[in-house]
């Protein structure tokens, strides 16, 4: 065994705080320091290529132009790249990303935000459309989700609201800061989040701007979360736990009623993330598939976030956050009552939001209705029964566990990002995990094309026996993966992803 091998095996059984502060040490050496820039820019200007794909082929503006650019030129740009790049999610070869999988409904919802192209939530005055639409829009998802069998409809104070936000990630922030609030507001002064490890990272983002502590449990070895482990994880300072329906990584739906009873037992809230699962799994109940129950008919269920702009089949850029009760919706308000400017309210984080998005989320749900979704669910769920059949065909691969239509798999006989690699160069576009090494596939209606399945089992296949086959070479994701799995030095995965993001705004 080598010595970078034994030093990270050692590195790895001591206390993380002793691992940071060793870290911080050694940045400090000015060699070290410039060596590890050194290695960050090498790999980095391998990913270069594919990170600006059209330097030297198109006009770069690292300035304001002096004149006027033609609009048909700017057009026929404008449409070039698309060109080039819509068959990489068109063709059903991406994880995600793109949900819907018909051309007319992406035509008719840019229909829809042309004609509001010029909304804005901010001004309902202006535009009071918008704020029917969405309040329309909150009242479905909620209706979708249990708010007519909670046992609490009647109660005006107790009826499940809620608010529509730019994504997933605002949604969970300011659930998040209602409940931080309201822990406040009752004498909690160090509010605390517990949420199993494989919930979002948006959690994280969440702790991090408002300033709370996040205690992540580890799952239980179902891959879920842990209830006896979260239940240790909960004390005073607990103002809510988090599960998921279904969790991003491996798309297993969390004991949702044991953490439910749970959070009712300890008077806190429970956040229910659907941000995947919300316009999918009620149908799947209703086509007889198991799917455990996780919305608002669970009485200890206070929130959750449902996104539109998943397979809600809306264009990006909107996802629903919803509450029991109105007090704790209005805990995530933002008010001014002494501003010289006015009187100034703010529901979400944003003050001016696009409305078009808005509309064509209400458009999107209005023209598929119940029978659209349900519709949707039975081809999704069919086509990951193909593709889990395809993963579990090839020696060499496991699935995680065994999700409904999120799936993710591993390997004990090849480097799993190595198949990464290997299957992006076959033109797929795959997520890659960690802890363990993983690759993800979310199946949307693009994968439901005819051919796509029957392309993944093939491309697959082929991809494993490449990698059986041939040495490691350089570039590509493996690398990046393979360092940032052995390091004990989280920072230095820290630069690198900065550095990753510092390339993406480089002219």
């Amino acid at each position: 065994m080598d010595l970078t091998a034994i030093g990270q095996r050692v590195l790895s059984q001591l206390d993380p705080r002793l691992v940071a502060a060793a870290e911080r040490a050694l940045r400090r050496i000015p060699f070290v320091r410039d060596r590890l820039h050194a290695e960050l820019e090498g790999m980095l200007g391998k990913l270069e290529p594919s990170l600006k794909p059209y330097r030297g082929r198109l006009p770069d503006h690292a300035r304001l132009p002096d004149a006027p650019r033609p609009r048909e030129e700017l057009a026929r740009e404008v449409e070039a790249m698309a060109r080039e790049e819509t068959p990489r999610w068109r063709d059903g070869l991406v994880s995600g990303a793109v949900y819907d999988g018909d051309p007319e409904h992406a035509a008719f919802l840019a229909q829809v935000q042309t004609a509001e192209a010029h909304a804005d939530p901010h001004h309902p005055g202006l535009w009071p459309s918008v704020a029917k639409m969405e309040a329309e829009v909150v009242a479905m998802t909620a209706s979708l989700l249990g708010a007519e069998e909670d046992g609490a409809a009647s109660e005006e104070d107790a009826r499940v609201c809620g608010a529509v936000t730019s994504g997933g990630a605002e949604s969970i922030l300011l659930a998040m800061k209602a409940y931080r609030d309201r822990a406040r507001a009752g004498g909690n002064d160090a509010p605390e989040i517990v949420a199993p490890s494989t919930a979002h990272v948006a959690f994280d983002k969440a702790a991090q701007l408002l300033g709370q502590r996040l205690v992540r449990v580890p799952v239980g070895p179902e891959g879920v979360a842990d209830v006896a482990g979260m239940r240790r994880a909960m004390g005073r300072r607990t103002a809510v736990v988090v599960a998921s329906a279904p969790a991003f990584p491996h798309g297993l739906v969390d004991p949702v009623p044991a953490l439910a009873e749970l959070a009712r037992e300890r008077k806190v809230g429970l956040h229910v993330d659907a941000g995947l699962g919300a316009f999918v799994l009620p149908f799947a109940r209703d086509l007889g598939y198991p799917v455990p129950a996780f919305d608002f008919r669970l009485p200890g269920v206070t929130s959750m976030s449902a996104d539109t702009h998943r397979y809600g089949y809306a264009p990006k850029g909107t996802s629903v956050v919803l509450y029991r009760g109105h007090a704790l919706r209005a805990l995530q308000y933002f008010v001014a009552t002494e501003w010289p400017g006015g009187l100034y309210f703010s529901p979400t984080l944003a003050g001016s939001r696009p409305g078009a998005l808005s509309a064509a989320a209400w458009a999107a749900m209005l023209s598929l209705g119940r029978a659209g979704y349900r519709d949707a669910a039975r081809r999704i769920l069919e086509t990951a029964a193909r593709m889990k059949h395809a993963i579990r065909s090839i020696p060499e691969l496991r699935l995680v566990r065994d999700p409904l239509f999120v799936l993710a798999f591993t390997s004990d006989a090849v480097d799993v990002y190595r198949v990464l690699d290997a299957m992006t160069a076959r033109g797929w576009r795959l997520n890659g995990l960690q802890r363990p090494p993983a690759v993800r596939l979310a199946v949307t209606l693009r994968h439901c094309q005819p051919g796509v399945a029957e392309r993944f089992a093939a491309d697959l296949q082929a991809s494993v026996a490449e990698v059986k086959a041939k040495p490691a070479e350089n570039g590509g994701l493996a690398p990046v993966y393979g360092l940032a799995a052995s390091l004990p030095f989280r920072g230095v995965v820290a630069d690198l992803l900065r550095a990753y993001v510092d390339r993406l705004y480089r002219v």
